[in-house]
């Protein structure tokens, strides 16, 4: 009882009224008793890690893997390139939408309910992708089922890891994330190596059947620590301003994100290097893996949101230097950057709003929102690609450019707006 009272005591000082409302009391109780017990660190915090990073290999990476999904696709079904965007646009779109509705469930102590619904839907989802024939259906089975299913996976995995670390949150979020990254590495090479040998739906069945045993690790480990909070969802949220902006900035952010993700593998083979094409994906997604957990390192100790802000910038700026790229050398150092310093927008999002989040039993609900806010730009930026590339490469890449830019500006003015002007601010 001794820090209860400690608080009591603290929180009674502190009143500018006489009188002190009991309820508000027991809740501050519970949040500085909450914040004590943080193991930040040991066996059990790091499980949820390990798990959190194959939610992340089992969501986003294949989201990341997509473009040899696209190159398939193009050459298999008679649509158009962006008929085929929408495929991957409509999966990650939902991965992202669906967390408004999961984050609550996850609040309300729901959180390995929504991991076991989530396995059983991406599964399911890849098993009818395996035996769809026509496009509408690898819409509803890739696109439909398997996004709905990444979205609880995912949300069940980045909602846990905060709540088990106070100093190296954005370090554990970071290599959470970075298991998007590598399944962007692996994901291909798997479809690559095996889809001549055993053909493509018997390659969709394996791909399926690796996600569910990687999957069944988390099942195993992942231990949820929320405290219901009162209310299904706080709108009080809408009111928050920093935290509007930086969801539009995660916005603008994702509009433009994963462009070279889905089209770098077209744009070699049209500038003459197809043959090389297949392993740009992978080179993205190797930088990426860097890029999500040595920011995260650096988040630490300098602010989720300061480097976040400045590796998103500096994203976009390679994305123009992507204009002029035409040989296997440029190409490479064009992948290796994008994916490092992109790799850095996405791994400390979820940092960033766990640090303007007062309360951790929101934590959930705020994840879903500003994950929404991210599936409206992934919903627009790659099918307008797919448009824009019919008539210019450089109209594909200035946007993915752009958008990377302003997001980066967006960011930093809410960084400004919590924290001033500062360079030494923290934030």
């Amino acid at each position: 009882m001794g820090n209860e009272q400690e608080v009591y005591d603290e929180h009674q000082a502190r009143s500018s009224t006489p009188t002190l409302d009991g309820e508000e009391v027991i809740d501050e109780i519970i949040r500085v008793k909450s914040t004590l017990e943080i193991p930040n660190g040991g066996l059990v915090a790091w499980l949820q890690v390990l798990s959190g990073f194959f939610t992340f290999f089992c969501s986003w990476g294949i989201v990341n893997a997509f473009g040899i999904f696209q190159s398939y696709y193009s050459s298999h079904l008679d649509v158009s390139e962006a008929d085929v965007a929408w495929i991957g646009s409509i999966n990650s779109f939902l991965l992202c939408f669906s967390t408004v509705f999961y984050g609550p469930i996850f609040d309300r102590g729901h959180g390995r309910a929504l991991l076991l619904y989530g396995t059983f839907m991406e599964v399911f989802g890849m098993m009818m992708t395996s035996l769809s024939t026509k496009y509408y259906q690898i819409v509803l089975a890739q696109g439909v089922c398997m996004g709905l299913g990444s979205g609880a996976i995912f949300l069940a995995g980045v909602a846990t890891v905060p709540a088990y670390f106070s100093s190296k949150r954005a370090l554990a979020i970071g290599i959470c994330a970075a298991g998007s990254s590598i399944g962007g590495v692996i994901w291909p090479i798997v479809v690559h190596k095996l889809q001549p040998q055993i053909g493509f739906p018997w390659t969709a069945r394996v791909f399926g059947f690796i996600a569910l045993a990687l999957l069944s690790i988390p099942i195993a480990f992942l231990r949820p620590r929320s405290r219901p909070p009162k209310k299904l969802f706080d709108v009080s949220t809408f009111s928050e301003m920093p935290f509007n902006v930086f969801n539009v900035g995660c916005f603008l952010g994702f509009v433009g994100q994963y462009i070279p993700f889905f089209y770098m593998q077209q744009y070699a083979s049209a500038v003459g290097v197809g043959g090389f094409s297949f392993y740009l994906i992978s080179i993205i997604n190797v930088g990426s893996v860097f890029g999500r957990i040595i920011p995260a390192f650096l988040a630490d100790c300098f602010g989720a949101i300061n480097v976040m802000s400045i590796c998103t910038l500096v994203a976009g700026m390679v994305a123009f230097f992507w204009i002029p790229a035409k040989s296997e050398g440029a190409l490479i150092i064009i992948s290796l950057l994008y994916g490092f310093f992109s790799g850095a927008f996405v791994s400390l999002q979820p940092s960033a709003i766990a640090g303007m989040t007062k309360d951790i039993k929101v934590i959930g609900a705020r994840f879903g929102l500003n994950t929404m806010f991210a599936a409206f730009g992934l919903l627009i930026g790659n099918p307008v690609g797919g448009i824009i590339v019919k008539s210019s490469w450089t109209g594909l890449q200035s946007l993915c450019g752009a958008a990377m830019v302003v997001s980066a500006v967006v960011v930093f003015a809410t960084r400004v707006m919590v924290a001033g002007p500062s360079v030494r601010a923290k934030m």
